[in-house]
């Protein structure tokens, strides 16, 4: 979002710093040429090519935060997102995208650029993507949500056998496990129990049958526990920093953490646009929330 808002307005962004350097206004001034300074040839291809291999990755991003992560579908994302940077490696598309940066600066070297920058970009996200989301990682990933009631593949011996092996399960005790818990569970939904909506639910009704079905139980504390996101964590130092400023330091601990969950509360329900119409009404951005909250 951010190097999108860049590209959109780089034109208006220098036209406002040369009116400020003409102004000779002291440190302003000084600033501003020094920002502008640095708005040079590499700063322009940085950018063009950051927004443009970032603009892909934003939906794997995004999909990995949510906090209903479909781990299989993500799986799909990666391997998708892997045969899209290989395909920027094509000579056509990398003219379309030299086209884009010497619209702004037309003194770029071509072969540089792509040499120096272009192709060394792509083959770091590229390594990046292999070594996070290997062919090991991804059939953990895959077994994890074979556990998720909501799933398609849920209780599927073809994807959970996989990652059963690679925690030393016994398969074929798991697989008798397996059709035998099926059985269970729809005679439970029958008889008016409801369907376990998430692997927590289904590790705790499986639970006081963990003699019986040893291999399953384990797997399912394995799936609890693997796939765990900071994204929430992140989002809660980020209230932080806009609550507790310099001039806030005093602020109690108690008063803190209280404006704190306020805050992150508010973030999420803005961003996912439950209260949008009645938070423009009253506070017109977040940032005006944040100063409102920690006043």
């Amino acid at each position: 979002m951010a190097l999108h808002t860049i590209m959109d307005r780089l034109p208006a962004i220098k036209r406002v710093l040369q009116d400020i350097v003409q102004e000779h206004n002291g440190d302003r001034s000084v600033e501003a040429r020094r920002l502008l300074a640095q708005i040079d040839l590499q700063f322009i291809v940085c950018l063009v090519t950051l927004h443009k291999v970032f603009g892909e990755a934003t939906f794997l991003s995004d999909m990995l935060q949510s906090s209903s992560l479909d781990l299989s579908k993500a799986v799909d994302l990666v391997e998708a997102l892997v045969q899209t940077l290989n395909d920027y490696r094509d000579e056509s598309f990398f003219d379309d995208l030299w086209n884009e940066v010497s619209q702004f600066n037309g003194d770029c070297n071509k072969n540089s650029f792509r040499t120096t920058l272009f192709y060394p970009v792509l083959d770091h996200m590229l390594n990046e993507l292999n070594r996070r989301f290997s062919s090991k990682n991804c059939d953990i990933m895959n077994g994890i949500q074979t556990l998720n009631p909501t799933s398609d593949v849920f209780l599927k011996g073809k994807s959970l056998f996989p990652v059963a092996r690679m925690y030393e399960s016994n398969i074929e005790d798991l697989g008798h496990e397996l059709h035998q818990f099926r059985r269970i569970l729809e005679r439970k939904i029958q008889s008016g129990m409801q369907r376990p909506s998430s692997v927590v639910e289904l590790a705790l009704f499986i639970e006081p049958y963990k003699e019986v079905f040893f291999e399953l139980f384990k797997l399912c504390k394995i799936a609890v526990s693997i796939p765990v996101s900071t994204a929430s964590c992140e989002q809660s130092f980020s209230a932080l920093k806009l609550v507790k400023t310099y001039l806030r330091s005093t602020m109690s601990d108690d008063r803190l953490s209280n404006l704190g969950v306020l805050m992150a509360s508010v973030w999420s329900l803005y961003h996912k646009g439950l209260i949008g119409g009645v938070l423009q009404k009253v506070l017109p951005s977040p940032q005006r929330n944040s100063r409102a909250l920690s006043g």
